[in-house]
């Protein structure tokens, strides 16, 4: 839970939204065995879901977990009535692979730098202004946080490099070109794990998909633009009234 950027949490709640944020099983502070397999992760927000007895409910994932959240979508779609994926992958083949120095990165424990290159734009003096920022946040850690993903059982989950796919689940793409809920990416112009270029390249094939690109950052759009990343989502989730 400690990974998301408490202005950005903040500036959700401002919107007028109830978030919940949670870790799931076996990481942070869950109890269970850990794992990193989509579908666990999918099972984890169901039931969370359902026991919190949420009804339906705006989905957000990030990463990882934006790939758990479109299996939700394609597993319990009545339990959601907007999916927000940000920075992560469509499932089937992508038109453009992430980039080596992901996986580099992941097998390590990083330092400022590293957080840079991973989840902003190490060559824009702005979006490392935003890093600086974000890393201040990040560091300011509640009393009950959240224990950090052992950065060695994390990259070993992730594995050696690109895969192409890396979201090898063509039901999962089939309820995407058929779904009637609502759709939205929010990505990044330079997306080293998970390119936004694959997104772009469905966006013909995705009838209820918004894609929301910002310049000049990578795989932590929200890390970089909190307050406007909330604002964001507040609008496509209310586009849905006009």
């Amino acid at each position: 839970m400690e990974s998301w950027d408490p202005v950005f949490l903040d500036s959700l709640a401002q919107q007028g939204f109830q978030v919940t944020v949670f870790d799931y099983s076996g990481l942070g502070r869950s109890t269970g065995e850990k794992s990193y397999n989509p579908g666990a992760l999918a099972k984890d927000t169901i039931e969370l879901i359902t026991a919190l007895g949420l009804g339906k409910v705006a989905l957000g994932g990030w990463s990882i977990g934006g790939v758990a959240a479109q299996i939700v979508l394609a597993q319990a779609p009545q339990l959601v009535s907007h999916l927000v994926l940000i920075a992560t992958t469509p499932p089937g083949g992508l038109a453009k692979t992430g980039e080596p120095l992901f996986y580099e990165l992941a097998k390590r424990e990083n330092d400022f730098e590293d957080f840079v290159s991973l989840f902003f734009e190490p060559d824009s003096a702005s979006s490392r202004v935003a890093a600086e920022r974000s890393w201040a946040r990040l560091a300011l850690k509640r009393e009950d946080a959240s224990p950090a993903v052992p950065h060695e059982w994390a990259g070993a989950q992730l594995g050696d490099g690109p895969k192409n796919p890396v979201f090898p689940v063509d039901a999962v793409l089939h309820v995407l070109k058929t779904t009637d809920i609502p759709v939205m990416h929010l990505g990044a112009d330079h997306d080293i794990a998970f390119p936004v270029e694959n997104w772009y390249a469905l966006s013909d094939q995705l009838p209820t998909l918004h894609i929301v690109t910002f310049p000049s950052s990578g795989h932590g759009p929200q890390l970089q633009y909190p307050r406007t990343a909330a604002k964001h989502i507040a609008a496509f989730v209310d586009a849905s009234n006009d």
